[in-house]
């Protein structure tokens, strides 16, 4: 019996390490996947951001430099008028699409979570922008505000709303905010369904406490409903700030990021940069702005969320 109680103790040590060992095994090959498409990419990419690789003379511009490791930041893009444009495009371009988004679809969430009937219906239709690519989308609005042909100035024009036809995409600021709605219509689904399933999480019993106390809709909505789907805000406002990256096939297939640049985000002009100018270093910098401004603007909303769980219990 001796013998046998330190055999059975130990085989019980294994079993347990191979129980906590087990959820990393299943996660291994994801982590393997997510170390090769993202990880090393985004390393590779900070690597290079620190020299001033050309992919017309790789031989010469992708050695790592110390002395000229901070030129592309501290000097090159500093003094670039077109950097500093694409960087109040992007901050502008965020707040209002983000902003945007999430009112409308707060307001749709709302709406459809009153619904009895043919919810189901609704939201599969619902769905519908979200099986376009943003390619597509960018084409369909491309065509939209088009000056000679688009839908919009077609209409305006019937309505005697316009007395000619309106260059949307060319000028200042119709330009920007075409992009911003053919962003808005894409996004709006996603932020819907989030805010949607936020809303049916809220316990019915506090609206009905809320109607005996004599609260107004108005009411409800500022001390019950916001409050509750506090934490559902946050995630949607997360998922649509790093997702906004993907304008950049809307913008491409819209403006090419001009006239003169009005257009120009932190992304096309990175990809102008590196493709059509062969500067991968410099484009390099440009994306990792792009994506220092996602990670403090994603770390801001994380410690909200945070706040608002400790808040809500």
């Amino acid at each position: 019996m001796s013998a046998a109680a330190p055999a059975a103790g130990a085989s019980l040590h294994r079993q347990l390490r191979r129980r906590r060992l087990f959820p990393y095994l299943m996660l291994l090959p994801a982590m393997i996947v997510t170390a090769g498409i993202v990880v090393y990419p985004m390393a590779y990419s900070l690597y290079v951001s620190f020299t001033r690789y050309n992919l017309l003379r790789p031989d010469r511009t992708s050695a790592f430099v110390p002395a000229e490791m901070l030129d592309n930041y501290v000097v090159r893009l500093a003094g670039d008028d077109v950097f500093w444009r694409a960087l109040v495009n992007t901050l502008v371009f965020m707040a209002v699409t983000v902003n945007v988004e999430v009112l409308i679809g707060l307001g749709l969430a709302l709406l459809l979570a009153r619904m009895t009937r043919l919810m189901g219906i609704t939201r599969t239709l619902l769905m519908i922008p979200m099986m376009f690519a943003p390619v597509l989308i960018g084409f369909q609005f491309a065509w939209f505000f088009n000056a000679t042909v688009g839908l919009v100035n077609n209409g305006l024009l019937a309505l005697g709303l316009l007395s000619e036809p309106k260059a949307w995409l060319v000028d200042e600021p119709t330009g920007m905010l075409s992009l911003m709605l053919a962003t808005i219509w894409m996004n709006v689904p996603v932020v819907t369904i989030v805010l949607l399933a936020g809303r049916l999480s809220v316990s019915q019993e506090l609206y009905e406490a809320a109607e005996v106390d004599g609260a107004s809709p108005w009411q409800r909505l500022r001390s019950v409903t916001v409050p509750q789907m506090r934490t559902f805000l946050i995630i949607a406002m997360t998922v649509l700030s790093l997702d906004v990256a993907r304008a950049y096939d809307i913008v491409r297939m819209m403006t090419d990021g001009g006239p003169a640049n009005r257009t120009e985000l932190l992304w096309t002009y990175a990809g102008r940069l590196a493709i059509r100018n062969s500067q991968f270093g410099l484009a390099s910098a440009v994306s990792m702005v792009g994506v220092v401004i996602g990670v403090v603007f994603t770390f801001y909303l994380f410690r909200q969320m945070l706040r608002a769980r400790e808040e809500t219990g």
